[in-house]
């Protein structure tokens, strides 16, 4: 479907009024909570999972590669190769990265979860960005991450944003490619190919920036939209499997209305659970239910799993205390209600007193410990099912 008229004008005016913005509400945040003394401890370790025993082998000797397409979940560093405002790279984002607790571009207190998924399956301790400037023969052999923080399955996201679109992933997919085959071979490229995993996870940009908070899709109804989503993901899957992916796992919609920005910006004083936000989610997720039962007829050779988190996140976030956390409505960073990439920073905002209390690092994102939590679950529940 066609970018509606009038994009490109907002395209070059929305950098103009989205930092106005962030520079009001940063302003609004310089008094915010006030990080304790000593805070620096990992908070990777997690709590109740409710995942259930899938008793298999972990599949580690036949997963070759993680490759990775999508946006800030998954985003280990990318956006830091490109003009965007919207980056992760300085403080207090990496507060609990390593041992040295750098900013690497991750939107995250620490690891991500392709991080925590490329260790669990026997890969690496860290999937690096494709974009980075430090890449090794190895990273290029045992997988990387085209995700674009900001981007979404709707072209429109990535254009009002200034970033990786998921069409120009593909196109640096098989710029990858090519890398891989001189490094290693057409041997290494295939063997990738058939016994890598790749993992897909965007979405909630759509639903929160290009629909609801720009209200740039405004002629769309939540059905519509959530058909238009669905349309422009199942292109990308298609893309991807014709490309030559025979394993690909798809995270689904998460409870996005949920998250502590979106409650701010659309649930009211109560800053309840935003109802539109969770209704096109829960149709996306309908959608993408049929679209990869239609995509694993027409790739019989190739392995789909749609990885509901829906109902688990929105367990963690109405019941964080099950999972370990104290607070699942406001972010570590600053005041926890608006912060998020240039608006959580160490000029304008305090860290939280203990992470490790959080479900959320920053507004929009969670801390590495609800990653590392969630990861378990998807790996336990849906991983092992496409690597066994």
């Amino acid at each position: 479907m066609d970018v509606m008229r009038g994009t490109r004008r907002m395209q070059s005016i929305f950098p103009i009024l989205l930092v106005s913005v962030l520079l009001l509400v940063a302003a609004t945040s310089v008094h915010g909570r006030e990080s304790a003394a000593g805070a620096g401890a990992s908070a990777s370790s997690g709590g109740s999972t409710k995942k259930k025993s899938v008793g298999k082998k972990t599949g580690k000797k036949t997963v070759t590669a993680l490759v990775v397409f999508g946006d800030s979940i998954v985003d280990p560093g990318n956006n830091n190769a490109i003009s965007t405002i919207i980056k992760a790279n300085f403080p207090p984002y990496g507060h609990d990265f390593g041992q040295d607790h750098r900013p690497t571009g991750r939107f995250c207190n620490g690891r991500i979860p392709t991080d925590f998924i490329a260790s669990k399956l026997g890969l690496k301790e860290l999937l690096p960005a494709y974009l980075s400037p430090n890449l090794t023969k190895h990273d290029l052999l045992t997988g990387v991450s085209f995700a674009s923080g900001g981007t979404g399955y709707d072209p429109l996201t990535a254009q009002l944003a200034s970033v990786i679109s998921m069409t120009d992933q593909l196109r640096m997919f098989d710029e990858y490619k090519q890398k891989v085959r001189s490094a290693g071979g057409e041997a290494a490229l295939t063997a990738i190919l058939t016994k890598g995993v790749f993992a897909v996870c965007a979405g909630s940009d759509d639903v929160a920036n290009t629909y609801f908070t720009m209200r740039a899709r405004s002629d769309y109804s939540h059905a519509s939209y959530a058909d238009l989503m669905v349309s422009h993901a199942s292109t990308f899957l298609d893309g991807l499997l014709a490309a030559g992916a025979h394993r690909v796992a798809i995270i689904s919609m998460p409870p996005i209305g949920c998250v502590p920005s979106q409650r701010t910006l659309s649930g009211g004083l109560s800053r309840g659970c935003s109802e539109g936000h969770n209704e096109i989610a829960t149709m996306v997720n309908a959608g993408m239910t049929r679209s990869v039962a239609e995509l694993g007829t027409k790739y019989r050779e190739a392995k789909l799993v749609l990885m509901d988190i829906y109902g688990f996140l929105l367990d963690m976030m109405v019941r964080p205390a099950g999972y370990g956390f104290t607070e699942s409505t406001l972010g570590c960073c600053g005041t926890g209600m608006m912060e998020v990439s240039v608006l959580c920073n160490g000029v304008t905002s305090a860290v939280c007193g203990d992470v490790k209390d959080y479900l959320f690092w920053d507004s929009y994102h969670p801390t590495e410990k609800a990653y590392k939590i969630l990861v378990d679950y998807v790996y336990d529940n849906y991983l092992q099912q496409l690597i066994a």
